[in-house]
């Protein structure tokens, strides 16, 4: 069975609530799980990129989560204009399965900044 690293998944700062129980179902920026019929979820080495297309103009909360803590499933697709596969989750991320959340700063440039939140890539 092929091992899954931990996946990511930036929330908007202003719209993730810490102290929430109910599994998390914001797919992406203004789309839920409902809306799209999964969440948008990246490896560690696709994260800087959704940022920048998406996520230019938010604060942004990194979640880390641990794909074996996960009850849905996750399915690899590649997304329109790229070559390369993304992961998506079929259900909702339960909150046990969220092992870290990280406000992500801002570089002197404006851009965000992931520095010491991601692996180092192999």
């Amino acid at each position: 069975m092929l091992e899954i690293p931990h996946l990511y998944h930036l929330a908007i700062a202003a719209e993730w609530d810490p102290a929430a129980t109910a599994d998390y179902t914001t797919s992406t920026v203004g789309r839920t799980l409902e809306d799209e019929g999964f969440i948008h979820l990246s490896l560690a080495r696709q994260v800087a990129w959704v940022a920048q297309q998406f996520y230019v103009d938010s604060d942004v909360v990194l979640l880390e989560i641990d794909p074996a803590k996960v009850t849905a499933r996750v399915q690899f697709e590649e997304a329109p204009g790229t070559d390369d596969a993304f992961p998506h989750l079929y259900g909702p991320v339960p909150r046990a399965a969220i092992v870290a959340a990280s406000p992500v700063p801002r570089g002197a440039d404006g851009a965000h900044d992931f520095t010491g939140l991601l692996p180092d890539p192999i």
